[in-house]
């Protein structure tokens, strides 16, 4: 392609650059624009703001502020997308209080007229970064001046002050916001739903259902999946199943994301002949069963100790395609060790590195567990550097699982040592740990000792 020296358009540049990026490889678009330029490629306004777009996006703002520069240097004025697209870069690297102050010179400044999306990616980057009132102060600010949020920033909002457990907060918002003539929409509704089926406030969500049909507001999946998510997590699968008939009756196809709550509900208490006759039910619906279904019915029989049942899903799974994840694996390797076969959940793990899955926190202590019951208490500590060396880093309940190790295993002394270590490692005892430390001390014999530990 060098070689060739291609001769494009402004236009025809920035539509190949324009392509790249919406396939998101913002790095090769990015490539493409260095190459371009060394042949002398026309560069104008719009050229710039594709180039802008994916700096942010990759998060490299700084990067971003460069050619910010290069606006002014070949005498273009700056815009409003321009300056929305920074500020959604500042928040997306997690810099909210550059993109504060650049939002705040923007209004004192006047360098530009914010329009919807301007206020929606402030409000929505300060949610996303955990400063949810700071984001609400911003709604307020704006609705004391000529911009007026709209209905997308006050559900914003809305979804972040429930998901922070403030439902009051959101509910209030949702009443202020109609006394503006904003309209709430079912992604209103929704996020109120979500947070009240959360903390039980089943009154609230009936109430808030029934608002939805006098509004007008068609229900939709995604609504009545929370529902069935909140039913079945309750253990109220027989109402979860009743939302199921709604939704055939209002013609809303339930999908994937309805059938994994109801085979979770089915396995939380127990049914698992009701959770596999729905889980075989799925296909013949038109709905293709996802990874997450079959590591939801494994989980299930596992814990019923039905190992051999999950580990036939396990490999079904893979016949039909799907790619296991951190969660199955971890799933399968804990139901294996936990029946005893500790050689087929080791075999499991070396599958799982193979494949380049990466374990997590959890998978690791399910084998560290395993080794320190089998009073393999060196090869812990070993399997434990190996975790550290991968970038796991150890919890308290690692700690936990090697301090009962030691002492099943008469290292009493170790048990302490590693105990005392815990503070320099940033991390405090709970009482479990004491639990076990106390009990080892009485049963060899040192209850004055264990006294000390109360």
């Amino acid at each position: 392609m060098v070689t060739m020296q291609p001769h494009y358009s402004a236009v025809e540049f920035n539509e190949l650059l324009q392509d790249i990026s919406s396939m998101k490889q913002y790095h090769v678009a990015l490539q493409l624009f260095d190459e371009m330029r060394q042949w002398g490629a026309p560069v104008n306004r719009y050229t710039l703001s594709i180039l802008l777009n994916c700096c942010c996006l990759l998060k490299r703002v700084d990067i971003g502020f460069a050619i910010f520069g290069s606006f002014f240097k070949r005498g273009y004025e700056p815009n409003v997308t321009t300056f929305t697209t920074l500020l959604q870069g500042l928040f997306l690297d997690g810099k909210v209080a550059d993109a504060e102050k650049l939002f705040n010179k923007l209004l004192a400044l006047k360098l530009c007229e914010p329009i919807d999306v301007t206020i929606l990616t402030g409000i929505d980057g300060l949610r996303k970064n955990g400063h949810i009132l700071a984001a609400r102060d911003l709604l307020y600010l704006f609705d004391k001046t000529i911009y007026k949020p709209d209905v997308k920033a006050y559900n914003a909002v809305i979804n972040g002050l429930c998901k922070n457990g403030t439902l009051d907060d959101a509910l209030e918002l949702k009443s202020r916001m109609i006394d503006k003539g904003i309209s709430p929409t079912v992604v209103t509704y929704t996020s109120m739903v979500q947070g009240l089926c959360d903390f039980g406030r089943w009154k609230e969500v009936k109430g808030l259902l029934n608002e939805m049909v006098n509004h007008k507001i068609s229900l939709d999946v995604v609504t009545l999946n929370v529902l069935v998510d909140a039913f079945c997590k309750e253990g109220n699968v027989k109402e979860a199943r009743e939302v199921l008939e709604i939704m055939n009756q209002q013609n809303i196809c339930p999908d994937i994301v309805t059938y994994n709550a109801l085979i979770h509900g089915y396995c939380l208490q127990g049914k698992m002949d009701e959770a596999k006759e729905l889980f075989d039910s799925i296909m013949g619906n038109g709905v293709k069963p996802s990874i997450i279904s079959y590591g939801t019915l494994m989980n299930g029989y596992c814990k019923q100790g039905k190992v051999d049942e999950a580990l036939r899903l396990f490999l079904e799974a893979s016949s039909k395609g799907l790619e296991h994840t951190t969660v199955t694996y971890s799933i399968m390797i804990h139901g294996l060790l936990s029946e005893g076969r500790n050689a087929d959940g080791w075999k499991l793990y070396k599958d799982m590195e193979t494949r380049q899955v990466h374990p997590n926190l959890s998978t690791c202590n399910i084998l560290l567990d395993s080794l320190c019951k089998t009073h393999q208490i060196a090869e812990a500590f070993s399997f434990l550097r190996a975790m550290e060396d991968k970038g796991v880093s150890p919890n308290i309940i690692t700690y936990g699982i090697l301090i009962s190790g030691l002492c099943k295993d008469g290292k009493l002394e170790d048990a302490k040592n590693l105990l005392n270590e815990l503070p320099s490692k940033g991390l405090k005892p709970n009482i479990k740990i004491y639990a076990i430390i106390i009990r080892a001390l009485c049963e060899e014999g040192f209850v004055d000792e264990a006294k000390v530990c109360l």
